[in-house]
């Protein structure tokens, strides 16, 4: 007889509607806090639970994301120690990126890309799957390891993970008042239309009161960025714009002072990893913009209130 294989998913189900200011980023960090409440993460390291270590992270009750922002959301399935993730999107939301991909990728052949033997290969595969288009879904009779449920409406402010800890994630109010020296914008958390809101929020403000840094993911979005003249918005304030890459995220093409307090849009916030002693926050590209600006962590009145002013 064939043993019978133990569920190795776990299933976060998100419903309800969003608050306007809440990102995907604090969905992202409401995974681990709705787990903590539940009893299915600890922060302490000493018998430490963490229901999604070496587990499939599953999410749905997701269909308003773009395909970007649904990155955004599984790329973080790392901090959780999960063995990978998936999320169910509308079939026509990946048909409409992966046709963007296929002109993007023709763009580069044209352009004269080193490589152009494996970019038409890319191109035919996806070419290949648009003629049919499918996606993989979870059986009706899917059972997993847990269910997390997790009501957007009842997220009333933006959820920070707290140093220095992925795991350690607080609501805004908990954490407000805290002094910040330095602010990064940057990572593969963020894309375009991260740069696009930070330079929205930052635009027409005084000097940031705290030190700012800027890295673009890619030098398409750099590009982009220069050609919208977001670039020297930031320089405005007194913005430092990296190279595209990780920079301050790896600690690799540049790092903050030591002993810094830091809020950042990275990844990870392990000891040492931005900067020797630094105490890192990790927050959404809006709240850290409006932290690096203030030079302290914003209550959340203060947040929603500088979001309003600015539309």
């Amino acid at each position: 007889f064939m043993p019978l294989e133990m569920p190795n998913s776990v299933l976060v189900r998100f419903t309800g509607k969003r608050k306007t200011g809440i990102t995907v980023r604090d969905m992202v960090n409401a995974i681990p806090y709705a787990a903590i409440q539940q009893g299915l993460l600890t922060v302490e390291k000493k018998n430490k639970k963490n229901i999604f270590a070496g587990a499939v992270l599953e999410i749905e009750g997701v269909d308003d994301l773009s395909v970007e922002e649904a990155f955004e959301l599984t790329d973080a399935s790392a901090e959780r120690s999960a063995a990978g993730c998936a999320i169910r999107l509308p079939l026509d939301t990946v048909v409409a990126n992966v046709k963007s991909n296929v002109e993007l990728l023709q763009t580069l052949v044209d352009d004269g890309y080193q490589d152009v033997t494996c970019i038409k290969n890319r191109i035919a595969e996806l070419t290949t799957w648009l003629e049919k288009p499918s996606l993989l879904v979870a059986d009706d009779n899917a059972q997993y390891l847990n269910i997390i449920e997790i009501d957007l409406a009842e997220i009333t402010e933006p959820i920070l993970a707290c140093p220095n800890d992925p795991d350690d994630v607080r609501r805004l109010s908990e954490v407000a008042g805290t002094t910040i020296d330095e602010a990064f914008v940057g990572s593969c958390m963020t894309h375009l239309s991260h740069l696009q809101a930070a330079s929205a929020l930052i635009a027409d403000e005084p000097y940031a009161k705290a030190q700012l840094w800027v890295a673009p993911s890619t030098r398409m979005d750099q590009d982009s960025m220069q050609k919208e003249g977001g670039m020297a918005v930031f320089a405005q304030v007194g913005g430092r714009v990296e190279l595209p890459g990780c920079s301050l995220c790896m600690g690799n093409q540049a790092r903050v002072r030591p002993g810094a307090t830091v809020i950042s849009t990275s990844t990870r916030n392990f000891d040492n990893r931005l900067g020797d002693g630094a105490q890192v926050y990790l927050a959404s590209t809006e709240l850290t913009a409006i932290t690096g600006l203030k030079g302290v962590i914003p209550s959340p009145k203060e947040y929603f209130e500088f979001l309003e002013s600015k539309k």
